[in-house]
């Protein structure tokens, strides 16, 4: 059986597509966690339905889960959360620490494959949810040609490019 770590400089091609997803991550969650409505942490789709807070919450635990993976050090929190704005700058605080990671040459202690389909693809869900409460809101966010949008590795904060074509 093949080691499941990966020491291989950050220029590693599966590396390097990881954090271009994070970097879509940062980019389309940034869109839909943008200009929320007022009271928009505490909307829910229905009854037995997780809140936007919670969802989001959840996004951060799943960023702070995958990073604990790649350390080789798996541990998983429940987070209770927080208001909005403060739950926003964790996704993007959570976001970063595991782009820096993954930008150094430490070694991964996990297959890339693995920490994809596990938190990092729970999050791409969980950020369409989000996406979609803000339309049943009515607050809904444009559309856009996500394929010419300006993404980079590395640019996974709160300031993001402008979209290039929103419809």
């Amino acid at each position: 059986m093949s080691n499941p770590t990966h020491s291989k400089p950050a220029t590693d091609p599966k590396r390097e597509l990881l954090r271009h997803t994070l970097a879509t991550l940062a980019y389309r969650g940034g869109k839909a966690l943008r200009q929320a409505p007022e009271g928009f942490s505490e909307f829910r789709a229905g009854e037995g339905v997780r809140t936007a807070g919670q969802i989001l919450a959840h996004v951060g635990d799943l960023f702070d889960w995958g990073l604990s993976i790649a350390l080789g050090q798996q541990k998983w929190h429940d987070s209770k959360p927080l208001p909005w704005e403060q739950e926003v700058e964790r996704f993007f605080t959570a976001l970063k620490k595991f782009d820096v990671f993954l930008a150094s040459s430490e070694p991964v202690h996990a297959p890339f494959e693995k920490l994809f389909q596990g938190p990092v693809a729970d999050a791409l869900t969980h950020v369409g949810q989000i996406a979609i409460l803000r339309r049943i809101a009515r607050a809904p966010v444009k559309g856009e040609n996500y394929y010419v949008a300006d993404i980079e590795a590395g640019r996974v904060g709160a300031d993001q490019a402008k979209p290039e074509l929103e419809f």
